[in-house]
């Protein structure tokens, strides 16, 4: 990575924890008053590079990087919040349990699942609306889905 580039992820890891982001263009704004002139595609490579993903936090809907979403702790109340606020279905086949999210909400889920250290959770795989669940048995597929659910209410 160069060094104009790691500076400018720096710059933007800065932001997103400094103050509420909710949108590109914001941030090329603020990225802009700081001296980088960047385009809209850099911006999005460059939130991908950083798993930096849309969550609410304190109310508000704006940019989060992977380690503010679980506050370091891999709770299950963490996993539960973003399964109420952001997953839309929960199937299963085989040993996949399936997860719908939005568009471009997958990563929010996959990550919060991969802090808990479920037992159950071989690993995750995410897309951009889906998320593989990858579970040790397929007999444990059905009791992992409901227990998921049940993170909903």
């Amino acid at each position: 990575m160069t060094d104009l580039k790691e500076q400018r992820h720096r710059a933007i890891a800065e932001l997103i924890r400094g103050q509420p982001l909710a949108n590109q263009e914001e941030l090329a704004e603020r990225l802009a008053a700081q001296g980088y002139t960047v385009t809209q595609a850099t911006i999005s490579r460059d939130l991908e590079q950083l798993g930096a993903v849309k969550a609410r936090r304190d109310g508000r809907l704006g940019y989060a990087l992977p380690d503010q979403l679980a506050n370091g702790s891999g709770s299950s109340a963490q996993l539960a919040a973003v399964i109420r606020d952001w997953v839309r279905s929960i199937d299963f086949a085989g040993n996949l349990v399936v997860l719908k999210t939005p568009p471009g909400s997958a990563h929010l889920i996959g990550v919060a699942l991969d802090r808990a250290a479920l037992p159950e959770v071989v690993g995750t795989i995410c897309g951009d609306d889906t998320i593989f669940v990858a579970v040790r048995d397929a007999a444990q597929a059905p009791q992992f889905a409901g227990k998921l659910r049940g993170l909903e209410i």
